[in-house]
C-alpha cells in the first residue's frame, strides 16, 4: 500500500466534522488532506487502467484524468460563485508545475547526480503551448485596462465584466482547447517517441489491477474527490478569514498544491530515478494542461454555472505570476539539461511569490 493511502482516515474524519457543525477551519484543512489520498488514488487507477489500453488510449486516458482533482474543485467553486478563487486556484496550478514540482525533481533528482538530462523537443513543446496559453490569458485583461476599466482585487469573490470581454473569453477559451487537442494528436501520434521515451519499458509491464477493479476504484475516488471538494470549497470562505488569510492566497498556493499533490509527488519519485524526461513532462506538461484544457473548460461551463460568466481577467499578481513563471519555465528546460542548484533556484522563486502572496 503506497504511504499516501494512509491519509484516507481524513476523508471521514472531514464528514464527521461537517456533520458535527466544526469550525469551519477544521473542516476546510481536514477536507483538503483527504483529497490528497483520494486524488493519488485516481491517479493509479488511471495508470492501471493505461497499462492495458495500448499507449494511444493509455496517454488519452492519462491526460484525461490528470487533473480531475483540481478541475472537481473547481467546479463546485464556480457552483458557489467563487469565480476569484477559481482563477487563483488555475493561476497556482500553472506556477506550482512550472516552479514547484520542476524545482523539486530537479533538485532531489540531480543532487548526488552531476547532471540529469532530458529530450530538448519535448520540453520545448511543452513550454512553448504554455507561451501560447499566456497570451491568451493576458490579452483580456489588456483589453479591459486599455479601455479604462480595472482588474480584480485580491479581496474580490467575483467580478461582473459583461458583455465584450465574456465574449473574447469564451472565443480565446476555444481557441486554447483546439491548441490543445492538437498538442495531443502531436503527442500521443505523430510525435509520441518524445513524450513516452520508456514506452517499450512500459509496455512490458503487466497491470496490477484487473480493468473492473480499476474501473470500480477510479470511480469511487471521484465520488472521494467530489464529496472532499464539496466540504473544502463550502468552508473555504469562513476558514480564510478565521485563519487570517485571503481565499486568494488559499486558492493561488492550498488549493493548487492540494488538488496537484499526488502528480507532484510522482515527477519527484521519477526523478530520483532519473528518468527526467517523465518528471518534465509531468511538470510542464500538467501546466500547459491546465492553461489550454481546464481554464477554458471552466470559462465555458461558467456560461451554464454560477450567477454569471467568468471572465479570463485574471489580478496584477496573478498576471505577473504567470508571465515569471511560464519564461523561468522556458530558460531552464531550453538546454535539454538541469542540476540541483536549477531546482533550488526555481525553488526559492515560488517561495518568494508565496510570501507577497501571503502578503498581498
Amino acid at each position: 500500500m503506497r504511504p499516501v493511502y494512509i491519509l484516507g482516515v481524513f476523508i471521514p474524519g472531514a464528514i464527521a466534522l461537517d456533520l458535527a457543525n466544526a469550525p469551519d477551519t477544521a473542516i476546510f484543512f481536514t477536507a483538503a488532506i483527504g483529497v490528497i489520498p483520494t486524488a493519488a488514488l485516481m491517479g493509479r487507477a488511471t495508470e492501471e487502467l493505461a497499462a492495458q489500453s495500448g499507449p494511444g488510449i493509455g496517454g488519452l486516458l492519462n491526460v484525461t484524468f490528470g487533473n480531475a482533482p483540481e478541475l472537481i474543485i473547481a467546479l463546485f467553486a464556480l457552483g458557489k460563485g467563487l469565480q476569484e478563487v477559481v482563477k487563483a486556484s488555475i493561476v497556482g496550478s500553472i506556477i506550482s508545475n512550472c516552479l514547484l514540482v520542476l524545482g523539486a525533481a530537479m533538485f532531489f533528482g540531480g543532487w548526488k547526480r552531476d547532471k540529469q538530462t532530458f529530450n530538448r523537443t519535448m520540453a520545448h513543446s511543452q513550454a512553448a503551448m504554455l507561451l501560447l496559453a499566456l497570451v491568451a490569458v493576458i490579452m483580456p485583461a489588456l483589453f479591459e485596462l486599455i479601455r479604462g476599466h480595472g482588474l480584480p482585487a485580491v479581496g474580490d469573490t467575483r467580478v461582473n465584466y459583461g458583455g465584450k470581454v465574456e465574449t473574447i473569453s469564451a472565443i480565446v477559451s476555444g481557441i486554447l482547447l483546439l491548441s490543445y487537442a492538437a498538442g495531443l494528436f502531436f503527442s500521443l501520434r505523430t510525435h509520441r517517441e518524445l513524450f513516452n521515451p520508456y514506452l517499450e519499458e512500459d509496455e512490458k509491464e503487466e497491470a496490477a489491477w484487473s480493468v473492473r477493479r480499476s474501473v470500480l476504484l477510479l470511480a469511487a475516488a471521484g465520488i472521494g474527490v467530489a464529496v472532499m471538494s464539496e466540504l473544502l470549497v463550502g468552508s473555504i470562505e469562513h476558514a480564510a478569514k478565521s485563519v487570517g488569510l485571503s481565499q486568494f492566497f488559499i486558492g493561488v498556493v492550498i488549493v493548487a498544491i492540494v488538488g496537484n499533490a499526488a502528480e507532484h509527488w510522482v515527477a519527484v519519485v521519477v526523478a530520483l530515478k532519473d528518468k527526467m524526461d517523465l518528471a518534465v513532462n509531468i511538470a510542464v506538461g500538467s501546466s500547459a494542461q491546465v492553461a489550454l484544457f481546464v481554464a477554458p473548460i471552466l470559462v465555458l461551463v461558467s456560461f451554464v454555472l454560477g450567477p454569471h460568466p467568468m471572465a479570463l481577467v485574471f489580478n496584477g499578481y496573478e498576471l505577473a505570476a504567470m508571465l515569471l513563471a511560464v519564461i523561468i519555465a522556458n530558460f531552464t528546460t531550453q538546454e535539454g539539461e538541469s542540476n540541483w542548484f536549477e531546482g533550488l533556484q526555481l525553488l526559492g522563486v515560488y517561495v518568494v511569490l508565496g510570501v507577497v502572496f501571503a502578503f498581498a
